[in-house]
């Protein structure tokens, strides 16, 4: 059995040291909002190299929050890839804008900012570029596109911890960047959380405002915000991971690899691309390969006890839940072209090169 994410293997190694770190929660009491929250804020920004780290219930509320803080509401326009975890426009729509679609580059599968210009309105607000699968977009290019049509930025880094573009940590490059730390990120919690980086002191104290029903102090309420805050457990776990991030992403990356060594030669299966010498710009959430006989290939995987994943096997704009945007098959052909052929291996920083060979290994067992 090759799991597609091994946490129970991360746990068993640094486990006495997690549970010591959530005991000295358990023992304060101090479970919302209280120094642990505090403490891992400051460590993130500073690893970020920000002046602020908000930290918030999810990344899903991280993009709905940026979208307020930066007043975007009914009648907005923001540009948000095609394929994406559909976060990424829940985020947009509960802020009461609408999200609009921009497909794919068929090789990095990012946004491909050459497409987004056809989608432009006077109602466009706002751009949300995912640095997908942990690969960074190029933000300099965001920024030159963004300040030629009037756009704000909103940076989604929630698969790409760590990862680093010109010295430059994503999450860092826009007024507001965006964290989930989902268990099985890069950066992963022991349950939902999320956090919103930023460089601008007014921006940083409106999230604070938002994330804690618009109260900075007990009973006194500035603005009708909600409740997402992050625990002081999960704060805990994270800043505790946190010392380990760089770590875990290089062994990633030797993992990728390696993975593409080994895939070479095998027609019918295209491995990511990616720059060898440069191991900071792809911090490899996911391994994601494009392949012939997709969903053949995943079945033979699993009957040999390997397990994979597909992100994501339906792009944005054919999903139900945005079918009132009215736009149907046809729309991104690219986007809807990759969903029916990319497929992710199982990736994580504990997988063994013995791993990584067993599933290449299987998958030129079924190409013959």
């Amino acid at each position: 059995m090759i799991p597609f994410v091994d946490l129970k293997k991360q746990y068993e190694i640094y486990g006495d040291e997690l549970d010591s770190r959530i005991r000295q929660v358990c023992s304060s009491a101090a479970f919302i909002l209280g120094p642990a929250v505090e403490q891992f804020e400051k460590n993130f920004a500073s690893y970020l190299g920000v002046s602020d780290a908000v930290g918030v219930a999810s990344g899903t509320d991280a993009l709905r929050l940026s979208c307020e803080a930066l007043g975007l509401g009914p009648g907005d326009e923001v540009l948000v890839p095609a394929n994406t975890f559909i976060a990424t426009a829940i985020g947009v729509h509960q802020a009461g804008a609408v999200p609009v679609p921009v497909d794919n580059d068929p090789d990095s599968y990012l946004m491909d900012l050459s497409a987004a210009r056809k989608h432009l309105t006077g109602r466009t607000r706002a751009l949300i570029p995912v640095h997908l699968y942990g690969r960074c977009l190029d933000m300099e290019a965001v920024g030159k596109f963004a300040a030629a049509h009037g756009l704000q930025v909103i940076e989604d880094a929630c698969q790409a911890h760590g990862a680093r573009l010109n010295g430059k940590r994503a999450g860092s490059f826009a007024p507001l960047g965006c964290f989930s730390f989902y268990p099985g990120k890069n950066l992963g919690a022991f349950g939902d959380g999320g956090l919103v980086a930023t460089d601008d002191p007014s921006l940083a104290e409106k999230l604070r405002l938002l994330r804690n029903y618009g109260s900075t102090r007990k009973y006194i309420h500035e603005l009708p915000g909600g409740n997402s805050r992050l625990d002081s457990v999960q704060a805990a776990v994270l800043d505790f991971k946190l010392q380990h991030l760089d770590e875990w992403n290089s062994k990633r990356f030797a993992a990728a690899c390696l993975y593409s060594e080994l895939l070479q030669g095998i027609g019918q299966v295209r491995p990511p691309v990616f720059d060898r010498d440069n191991p900071h710009s792809h911090v490899f959430h996911l391994f994601v390969i494009r392949c012939e006989k997709r969903d053949e290939l995943l079945a033979f995987l699993g009957e040999k006890g390997i397990q994979c994943g597909i992100h994501y096997p339906v792009p944005l704009h054919l999903q139900k839940a945005f079918a009132h945007l009215g736009l149907g098959p046809g729309s991104y052909p690219v986007a809807e072209e990759a969903a029916g052929k990319i497929l992710s291996l199982p990736m994580f920083p504990e997988i063994t090169a013995e791993q990584v060979r067993a599933v290449a290994g299987t998958i030129k067992e079924f190409y013959g």
